[in-house]
């Protein structure tokens, strides 16, 4: 099919040199559990679409989703994805058109997120807690002309809409999707939300569309079917990279069948055939979530329980109350969180098989308590979404799981990576470098963004992720340092260039920098040093002036006034200087 205007990975002519072999290729294989074969076909399906039709044909009865105390059948979510689908095309969707969702774990997201697959558009995944200025950004990079959002978020898209190509914008409740919101219990929890609760800001958009009326078009329109290619884009994931603002991350329908197929062949041995039910408190718009848990989950036939808000644990305890689980996704913070509720450490842990760790690294105090708690260890792994996003895991064979060294596991199979020194020659064991990767689900490229698409591929097609790591004899990696300024909070990235512009936009401020500091709960938080025009400007004056420009997770914790920064010759503020001060300090704690 044809796609519209798009970046390439063509590298410029100052892309780095390629790392040559070194002798730690494929000496991974080796420590390999059993069974798992060293490459993956991707040619076994043509595309997510056809993955997804088989899927849900073999488990038609089982239940894929709960969400609100209610199920949503494999066979159901079927034939709501395809009406979508229908629907999309009837008001002119077109293949590769990217279309937005803002949704939260609901049974609206996979509904959506499989329906735009089905007709051929592109997703494009957006955080329901983003403000204004991130939103527009946004839709404005991708082209999205059609979005689907969440009501309690419909004055954001409201408000973001100006400049953007958005023409259609279809809207949804909590309780929309339960009997189709026809049944009691829907209508009286949008009331609720609405009406009690006070969650669903007022907001006007006069040609928006509720989705159940957009399904109930779909549903008496037949679906023309899209023939789908492994080159086919299917999302435009943004992320900062390695480094600036958000960036469109272009992952093909082989991008994401390569790295389910590559963790099924992992965790074969451990999952099986029966219903899987999979705890999904991680948000299905995170690389992370969306490919291990709604992808990978459905291979199996899983049922996921859907967490909409993780954050409230007592809801969460709630909700899971009556419930047990033989696999659970989350990061570091979550777990950290879980494991103070005392419900959460008294419960029944015999169903337990597979606790996966991503996205933050894992803290050994974390590892450890849970495990005591479960009888289970936490298997972590590592990636970025530039790759879909797994790169390499720990072995799930439980019985034999080694004690918690905080390592990322092995390459995957079909996966070759490579420490690179500064000098562009390749680390041996033991030697730092930084990590690149090459495998088939490494990305196309970023968005429209060629000359950033340079800059993390080499020549041979070798992506640098920016991370600094070594590799041990016998193929185990683990991560020293980001080589890069990125901060990583509960899992996220968050990139010191968007804070500290948002904060020079304010009058009073002169200079600021932002780095990210050592914390317990979130594995970083974020500082910002500011040099202030007036001295009557307040750390709180600061933090309120984020609050309104970012995402709840970017806005600073700590603020500190300085008379100064640390700079170089030429003015460029040394952020690392102010990033070893902190260490320092907490070095005797």
């Amino acid at each position: 099919m044809n796609q519209p205007t798009q970046s390439a990975p063509i590298p410029s002519v100052e892309a780095k040199p390629a790392p040559r072999a070194p002798n730690t290729d494929g000496i991974w294989y080796a420590s390999y559990p059993p069974d798992v074969p060293h490459e993956i076909d991707v040619r076994q399906y043509e595309s997510i679409v056809q993955f997804f039709d088989e899927c849900t044909a073999q488990f038609r009865e089982r239940v894929a989703y709960v969400s609100v105390g209610a199920n949503l059948t494999y066979g159901e979510l079927a034939r709501k994805a395809t009406a979508f689908a229908a629907y999309l095309q009837s008001i002119g969707v077109k293949p590769g058109e990217r279309v937005a969702i803002m949704l939260p774990n609901t049974f609206q997201y996979p509904v959506a997120l499989f329906g735009i697959l089905k007709a051929g558009a592109v997703v494009v995944n957006v955080n329901p807690l983003y403000t204004v200025r991130e939103l527009a950004h946004q839709l404005k990079d991708s082209g999205a002309q059609t979005i689907i959002v969440f009501e309690n978020f419909a004055k954001t898209v409201e408000d973001a809409l100006p400049g953007t190509r958005v023409q259609n914008v279809i809207v949804t409740g909590l309780g929309d999707l339960l009997a189709d919101g026809l049944n009691l219990k829907g209508r009286m929890l949008n009331f609720v939300l609405r009406h009690v609760k006070k969650m669903v800001p007022k907001y006007h958009l006069p040609k928006a569309v509720r989705l159940l009326d957009a399904l109930a078009t779909g549903y008496n329109r037949p679906l023309t079917p899209v023939r789908l290619t492994h080159g086919d884009l299917a999302f435009l994931q943004y992320t900062g990279g390695t480094t600036g603002v958000a960036k469109g991350a272009m992952l093909t329908h082989q991008n994401i069948i390569a790295n389910l197929l590559q963790a099924k062949v992992w965790s074969q041995g451990q999952l099986t055939g029966d219903i899987e039910t999979v705890l999904t408190p991680l948000p299905l718009y995170h690389i992370y979530s969306l490919t291990v848990n709604a992808m990978i989950f459905m291979g199996l036939g899983g049922r996921n329980i859907l967490i909409a808000n993780p954050r409230d644990t007592k809801r969460v305890m709630m909700i899971i109350r009556h419930e047990k689980f033989t696999g659970i996704t989350a990061v570091n913070t979550l777990y950290n969180a879980f494991l103070e509720n005392e419900e959460f450490r008294k419960r029944d842990f015999s169903d337990l098989k597979l606790a996966m760790a991503g996205g933050m690294a894992t803290q050994k105090a974390v590892a450890e308590r849970f495990k005591a708690v479960t009888g289970q260890p936490i298997i972590e792994g590592y990636g970025l979404t530039e790759c879909s996003p797994i790169v390499s895991m720990n072995p799930v064979d439980l019985k034999n799981m080694r004690d918690f060294e905080g390592s990322i596991g092995l390459p995957a199979p079909s996966t070759q990576v490579r420490f690179r020194k500064d000098d562009g020659s390749c680390a041996n064991i033991g030697e730092p470098g930084e990590l690149c990767v090459k495998g088939p689900q490494v990305m196309k490229g970023y968005w429209n963004r060629p000359d950033e698409t340079a800059k993390v591929f080499d020549e041979d097609g070798w992506l640098a992720t920016g991370d600094i790591g070594v590799m041990d004899s016998r193929g185990f990696m683990r991560l020293i340092d980001r080589k890069k300024d990125m901060i990583l909070v509960s899992g996220f990235n968050v990139y010191p260039n968007e804070i500290e512009d948002v904060i020079a936009m304010h009058p009073d401020v002169r200079e600021v920098a932002a780095i990210g500091i050592p914390d317990v709960a979130q594995g970083e938080r974020v500082k910002v040093f500011v040099v202030s025009r007036n001295p009557a400007l307040t750390a709180e004056q600061v933090i309120e002036h984020c609050r309104k420009n970012l995402t709840g997770y970017k806005v600073p914790k700590v603020v500190e006034f300085r008379d100064e920064l640390p700079q170089t010759n030429v003015g460029k503020i040394l952020r690392r200087a102010l990033r070893d001060e902190e260490l320092a300090k907490q070095k005797p704690a």
